[in-house]
């Protein structure tokens, strides 16, 4: 594989994108990014820029943008993951009509593509949603942490009860290639084997090229889909080996 390093910091900032891939050969035909998180606009900067030196990413934008923001994914996904909720905007008015249209009970709250989990009980839980108040104080520290990184709206996630480690399955063109541990615990394996089968078709009809999808099990025993990621900026536990990694991709 050819492999070129661009400038991870100056795509994000978004003020000298072309500087930012200038060692990235001109007329290497298809690419796949490997790296940080990049907002959906950074992103689709980063696609434009690379076309004028006839470099196009295997992962459009628009692709990129279904599988880095949930209701992208959602629809696709939804008889496996929590029932979702989101808005377009960050004003009060918006989080009160999802509010309305969730309804009662727990849920937790996140943006377009990241929740504030390490903040859980101010930034994250909401225990009743018809308690407009108390919802929309988590909401505003939820935009006050997440800052310029705010991605989209407010999602409200139906709150389940999950039990034991999360884990990370790699999706090459809606197939299941690799499955392991999450990042966040390489080393933690769940007391029950995931089947990648059960959600196979419905990953098959997001039609997109390279994504992770994160399950975890319910305490009933039912595993449930918690994120989808893009693949690119998705990160590898450090239990698997990276050949083994490359070779499965």
């Amino acid at each position: 594989m050819t492999v070129a390093v661009v400038d991870h910091d100056a795509l994000a900032r978004g003020d000298d994108v072309e500087r930012a891939v200038s060692r990235v050969p001109a007329g290497g035909g298809v690419a796949v990014y490997r790296g940080w998180m990049l907002s959906s606009r950074r992103y689709a900067g980063f696609a434009d820029v690379l076309a004028t030196r006839d470099v196009a990413l295997r992962t459009t934008a628009e692709q990129y943008r279904r599988a880095h923001e949930l209701p992208g994914w959602y629809p696709a996904l939804a008889a496996v993951t929590p029932r979702s909720v989101w808005t377009v905007g960050t004003d009060r008015a918006d989080f009160d009509s999802a509010r309305s249209a969730f309804g009662r009970g727990p849920a937790v709250l996140r943006d377009h593509v990241k929740s504030m989990k390490h903040y859980w009980a101010e930034a994250a839980f909401v225990p009743d949603v018809a308690d407009g108040d108390a919802a929309w104080k988590v909401a505003s520290r939820l935009r006050e942490l997440r800052d310029d990184d705010f991605a989209g709206g407010f999602v409200l996630r139906e709150f389940e009860s999950f039990t034991g480690s999360e884990v990370r399955s790699w999706w090459r063109d809606g197939r299941c290639v690799l499955v392991g541990p999450h990042p966040d615990t390489p080393y933690d394996r769940p007391s029950t084997q995931v089947d990648p089968d059960t959600i196979a078709p419905m990953v098959a009809a997001l039609a997109l090229p390279f994504v992770t999808v994160d399950l975890v099990a319910r305490a009933d025993g039912v595993w449930r889909v918690v994120e989808v990621g893009d693949g690119q900026v998705s990160d590898r536990p450090t239990s698997i080996a990276a050949t083994e990694f490359v070779a499965a991709l």
